[in-house]
């Protein structure tokens, strides 16, 4: 059982009943239905796109039953903290085949999780992100597997989440889709994963290639009372 918010299962045991697991799956649902909506709306207008998708986190994080967010905080919740759209980081983005050795430094990464052992992750190639750096691209290994491209930057701590954010999660339903064959990566789109609202939650965090000197002041900020633990 993996968690709603695009990150692994939470570091305790997997106890929860069966409720629980049909609230996972009406997250997933509606995760999947809001970034088809995304994508729907990006062709046209990326910046309707990400009110529709703030709207829908808003919603989600705030009012479900599945959210991640501590039920202490819930009364007073009011919205995420999210930037206005910059469409100077919205990225159609070529991507480099990985065409290292596998036993190579960056071709793999690893993470450990208290349920489901280790989630391993192999390197499917590398995005350039002109003016910003250059992204690995992560495949989930595991049944049904997923992009996955985190980020952490040089406002991570001081403005979003020290430990990162997710860009893309398509195994969790977080998909910006293509252009042609090039891969969109949006940066106005990157949340935090859900050990940022709850510590008891296990989340793999960017590795090396996924680091980025520059600071990105879009997508979701970190503030707010979840953000004092």
């Amino acid at each position: 059982m993996t968690s709603p918010a695009g990150t692994t299962p939470p570091d305790r045991p997997d106890d929860a009943p069966a409720s629980s697991r049909l609230d996972v799956l009406d997250w997933r649902r509606r995760v999947e239905s809001l970034y088809a909506g995304v994508r729907a709306t990006a062709a046209d207008d990326p910046a309707a796109a990400h009110a529709l998708w703030r709207a829908g986190r808003d919603e989600l994080v705030g009012a479900h039953p599945a959210s991640p967010l501590l039920p202490e905080h819930r009364g007073a919740f009011t919205g995420l903290p999210v930037a206005d759209y910059d469409p100077a980081h919205r990225y159609e983005a070529e991507v480099r085949p990985w065409e290292g050795s596998p036993d190579d430094p960056g071709a793999s990464f690893s993470y450990r999780t208290g349920t489901d052992g280790v989630v391993a992750f192999e390197r499917v190639g590398t995005a350039d992100l002109p003016g910003v750096g250059s992204l690995a691209l992560w495949w989930l290994v595991g049944y049904g597997g997923g992009l996955f491209v985190p980020v952490r930057d040089g406002a991570s701590g001081p403005w979003s989440y020290g430990g990162g954010r997710y860009v893309l999660d398509t195994v969790k339903g977080a998909d910006l889709g293509s252009v042609g064959e090039r891969l969109v990566l949006d940066l106005n789109f990157a949340y935090p994963p859900s050990c940022a609202y709850d510590p008891a939650w296990a989340c793999p965090l960017p590795p090396a290639d996924n680091r980025l000197d520059a600071p990105l002041e879009v997508g979701e900020a970190h503030r707010g009372p979840w953000a004092e633990h």
